[in-house]
């Protein structure tokens, strides 16, 4: 593995090289949405619900997929936690599977209703209230969704909850008192950019709690610098993407 000096100077290059524009991005897979208003509660449901459904598979996929169930007048109650706490299985299920949304006709819809009775009943019908009862913290929002794993399916796991937390800060108008917190997503991307970039051995990739260490890591190697892990997710991810066809 290289050292932190050799590894921050590549991390700014990759920065630089994402800034410049030469890793692409210039549509992520979350732009597919309505254009709500930032604040509002319907904004914050809409990346909440599917991003409990995004794991693998195309992530550009599920987003054109959610923006076209969103805007059919019919389709959009699904986005409601008390129309869906209120709504037969059957009928959130054929909305879901209609539009792709959920691949797994069965368990998505169940996780989907899940959330939503969650938000309805122990959050008074309003997710903002998860972050504003944490007082916007990062590392307490993280505890309380790990500590309610089976209220929160899926968004309790560690690379869906940091992402979906980063999400939420480039989508809505959250501000978190310490954003330092989100770790990086470890994904496929993420773990073999990380070891492209030296942050991990080969060997290490290889082990089961790959994504335990890279978020150490990351955090270690950043503490003393300007950037926390989260800055430097969606570079690594869009280089990874990129099949690392940009030096670095």
């Amino acid at each position: 593995m290289e050292n932190d000096e050799i590894i921050l100077e590549k991390v700014s290059k990759l920065i630089l090289a994402y800034k410049s524009g030469k890793l692409g991005g210039e549509k992520m897979p979350e732009d597919e949405n309505p254009h709500l208003a930032k604040s509002s509660k319907e904004n914050y449901m809409y990346f909440t619900l599917p991003m409990a459904l995004n794991y693998q598979r195309n992530s550009y996929t599920l987003w054109e997929c959610t923006n076209r169930m969103y805007n059919d007048k019919n389709a959009v109650k699904v986005f409601d936690s008390k129309s869906v706490s209120n709504m037969q299985t059957g009928v959130l299920k054929e909305y879901l599977v209609k539009y792709k949304v959920a691949l797994q006709p069965n368990k998505q819809p169940e996780i989907w209703k899940t959330l939503c009775d969650t938000i309805e009943n122990k959050l008074d019908g309003d997710i903002r209230n998860l972050f504003s009862q944490n007082h916007y913290s990062v590392q307490q929002v993280k505890e309380y969704v790990a500590k309610n794993k089976k209220s929160f399916p899926y968004l309790g796991g560690n690379k869906i909850c940091n992402y979906w937390l980063y999400v939420l800060e480039q989508y809505t108008d959250i501000q978190f008192a310490d954003r330092e917190n989100i770790s990086v997503a470890s994904d496929t991307h993420i773990i073999q950019a990380s070891e492209k970039l030296g942050i991990i051995s080969q060997a290490e990739r290889q082990k089961t709690d790959v994504q335990t260490v890279v978020d150490e890591r990351w955090k270690k190697l950043l503490q003393e610098t300007e950037l926390v892990p989260i800055d430097v997710h969606t570079p690594m991810w869009l280089w990874s993407r990129g099949r690392f066809s940009v030096e670095i």
